[in-house]
């Protein structure tokens, strides 16, 4: 059967095919579909766990059950569970575990650009990298084989480009779950770490390192391709596709397994051509890792270190560095119509829209040159875009979670502000419980605000723990969340309707005015998920004096055109959300107005 799949739906249906009963992540782009795909089969049990740490630690205990198991992140999330990833690489597995890690080269919806391909080493575990959709299937189900054959998890590295893009899957299988003994195998020199029993494991990583550097040499994913032997291409990934692209002449290394690194067929590859270089994204990886076997290769000084390649990049360097021979530049597409740019903004009808406006009316923020009175330190989610204008009320932003902690140091640090932590709901279920529990701990004079819209909504919506509903559309015990914060010691807690400007006002003022701790819990519903749409709201021409307060709260259904506010229809959720309606001083803006909207 041929199938069109993205590189996640492939990687979602070889991990099925291989026979895996669980499958774990948390949602991050560009890993997200992988579980959702994986949701969709009834005989798996697919759960979107609280994060990623948490994740692998249920695929590894389910490894250590006798049953082949996956777990997906994106590739700061496995910064999140590298250390049950580390511990992984120490026990081994009983049966198959595979852990996929989709990088994002070019930071299209990251906030950084690191290159995971270290972790392979570090761990000193294999790694397996997909050109297209149909190897991130064949390499999935060779994956488990390999994770049960030596005895260790397989980190399996995607990007953006492989993630997404859609290319023809030849399946040759269906589901098959190997004929092995299930169940735990009690072993405690095997999982439980002392360290007597780490010291144990040492050695037999070691071995197995050894074994898996001789299985790449005859690993059918790393292929050679005879072109011209001017020139000698080592590469991998979506790097491949572009390489072949500009140099259709060349002779190709292409590595399937890219740790450990398969010496043998590299130095003969090198040996029969005049020149080799290599062409890779992010950092010089392979390119290092070939120095330091004694081969003359090049690569990054001409190739860029950092963001995305693309056939343009790749070819403009070859020809910077004579990679190229002397021939017109190939030819290019046309260039897409360019479109008009909307900036980044919540969405009309968002429940974060009220609060944020609150936030920087109270902190004096759209006064420019005045000192703001509020340090607001955010955290990771759709809210972070209340940093743009017309906003402008998000101070820091580092990694899911960090907000409370960082609320906290800067209060112990003495700054002259009140200081506030925004965290959205699925977020502080992620990683900010922890932040809460040291707050309370050390006495934290801080605010802590918990942005509750029920759903993880950045990535595309999907469910958490709080929302009562499973991966897979099963109802469940939902967490609630002022019962979670009262039980971690929060006595001053508070829940506003997130729609509601007077009492969000009067609510953060208070808190704000109290020495303790305190914690706001901001409900309201995403407009994508809010089944009812109001009736739009219209401008007022009569009344409207064009203030621009409504402007102010950055919500992309008020526009202002030649002089005139005017509501987009198309956008506007009406009363739904009510925003404008309570902010203009001259009630211009509401339901049936005789007056502008489009």
């Amino acid at each position: 059967m041929i199938r069109l799949l993205s590189g996640n739906e492939a990687l979602a249906l070889g991990a099925y095919h291989a026979g895996v009963k669980v499958a774990a992540a948390y949602p991050g782009t560009p890993s997200t579909e992988i579980l959702e795909s994986m949701a969709k089969f009834k005989d798996v049990y697919a759960e979107w766990s609280t994060n990623e740490k948490v994740a692998l630690e249920v695929a590894l205990g389910a490894a250590y059950a006798g049953a082949r198991a996956m777990v997906s992140m994106k590739q700061v999330g496995l910064n999140v569970a590298s250390d049950p990833f580390m511990a992984a690489a120490t026990t081994g597995v009983n049966a198959g575990l595979v852990v996929v890690s989709a990088d994002d080269p070019g930071i299209h919806s990251s906030q950084n650009e690191q290159d995971n391909r270290y972790y392979a080493r570090f761990a000193k575990v294999p790694m397996l990298e997909p050109s297209d959709s149909q190897e991130a299937y064949e390499l999935m189900l060779r994956a488990f084989d390999i994770s049960e054959e030596f005895d260790t998890p397989v980190l399996l590295r995607t990007t953006t480009r492989i993630s997404h893009s859609k290319s023809a899957v030849k399946t040759e299988r269906s589901r098959r779950v190997p004929d092995r003994p299930t169940g735990f195998q009690y072993d405690v020199t095997k999982y439980v770490m002392l360290p007597v029993h780490a010291r144990l494991r040492q050695p037999q990583i070691a071995q197995r390192l050894a074994k898996l550097t001789a299985f790449a040499e005859g690993f059918p994913f790393n292929q050679v391709m005879w072109g011209e032997r001017r020139l000698g291409i080592v590469t991998s990934g979506v790097a491949y596709q572009y390489a072949r692209e500009i140099f259709p002449d060349a002779s190709f290394l292409k590595l399937g397994m890219t740790y450990p690194l398969a010496k043998k067929i590299i130095g003969d590859f090198a040996a029969q051509v005049e020149r080799l270089i290599v062409i890779e994204e992010l950092e010089p990886f392979l390119e290092e890792s070939i120095l330091a076997m004694g081969i003359k290769v090049s690569g990054k000084e001409f190739i860029p270190r950092g963001g995305e390649l693309n056939p343009d990049i790749v070819e403009e360097s070859a020809r910077r560095a004579g990679w190229l021979a002397k021939s017109p530049p190939r030819k290019t597409m046309l260039a897409p119509p360019v479109l008009p740019q909307r900036p980044p903004l919540l969405c009309a009808g968002c429940p974060h829209t009220g609060l944020f406006f609150t936030l920087s009316s109270i902190g004096q923020r759209a006064k420019a040159k005045a000192a703001p009175k509020l340090l607001i330190a955010g955290d990771i989610g759709c809210y972070t875009l209340a940093t743009y204008p017309p906003l402008r009320a998000m101070d820091t932003t580092a990694c899911m979670g960090a907000g409370i902690g960082q609320a906290l140091g800067a209060e112990k640090a003495g700054v002259e502000q009140r200081v506030i932590a925004v965290i959205g709901d699925s977020t502080f279920l992620h990683s900010g419980i922890t932040g809460l529990v040291d707050a309370v701990y050390n006495r934290g004079r801080i605010t802590i605000i918990i942005l509750d819209n029920n759903t993880t909504a950045m990535t595309g919506h999907q469910e958490h723990p709080g929302t009562g509903v499973t991966a897979q559309g099963q109802e469940t015990n939902a967490v609630k969340l002022e019962d979670l914060v009262r039980g971690a010691g929060v006595s001053d807690v508070k829940v506003v309707d997130a729609f509601n400007l007077k009492d969000l006002r009067a609510t953060v003022k208070n808190s704000l005015a109290s020495p303790a701790l305190s914690v706001i819990i901001v409900r309201g519903a995403c407009p994508v998920n809010v089944p009812r749409r109001g009736e739009p709201f219209a401008v007022d021409i009569e009344k409207c004096n064009q203030c621009g307060i409504c402007l102010l709260t950055g919500c992309p259904a008020i526009q202002s055109e030649n002089g005139q506010v005017y509501v987009d229809t198309a956008m506007c959720v009406g009363d739904v959300c009510g925003v404008c309606e309570q902010l203009c001083p001259q009630k211009a803006l509401g339901e049936s107005k005789a007056g502008v909207a489009k």
